[in-house]
């Protein structure tokens, strides 16, 4: 399993966005320049993010973005849930629908189905909170 480099950036902004004091509103471009991630990416994931509601937004004078939740609340598999879309180790596994001509027969899934889970329960016990102190 490897999640993509918009994952992998999702996590550091998150990250980077976490080690702010709390209700501090950040911009793009002030995340970006402390990540090293190009802007035009971060733009496009920091909606990304915002429209999973893990950041808010507002506009205008003393606009930006902020943590939608703390740190402590949000989990190493929401963020990339909000990216990947649901974790599902085989697309047997994905609620999105799937196309299996052995889904019928098949014995692994039961398993597979198992492990997922175990692999979603790692991720979810991973706090934003202890990410942005490990960086």
């Amino acid at each position: 399993m490897r999640l993509s480099s918009f994952t992998d950036y999702s996590v550091v902004i998150m990250a980077a966005a976490a080690r702010a004091p709390l209700g501090t509103r950040l911009s793009a471009t002030m995340l970006a320049a402390d990540t090293g991630i190009p802007l035009p990416t971060t733009q496009k994931l920091m909606g990304r993010l915002a429209a999973a509601g893990l950041f808010t937004s507002a506009r205008g004078a003393g606009g930006g973005f902020a943590l939608a939740r703390p740190a402590q609340a949000i989990s190493l598999a929401d963020i990339i849930e909000a990216v990947e879309g649901p974790i599902a180790l085989t697309t047997c596994l994905d609620s999105e629908g799937h196309d299996c001509a052995l889904e019928q027969g098949c014995r692994v899934r039961p398993v597979i189905g198992s492990v997922n889970g175990a692999v979603k329960g790692a991720l979810s016990v991973v706090t934003l909170a202890t990410l942005a102190g490990a960086a």
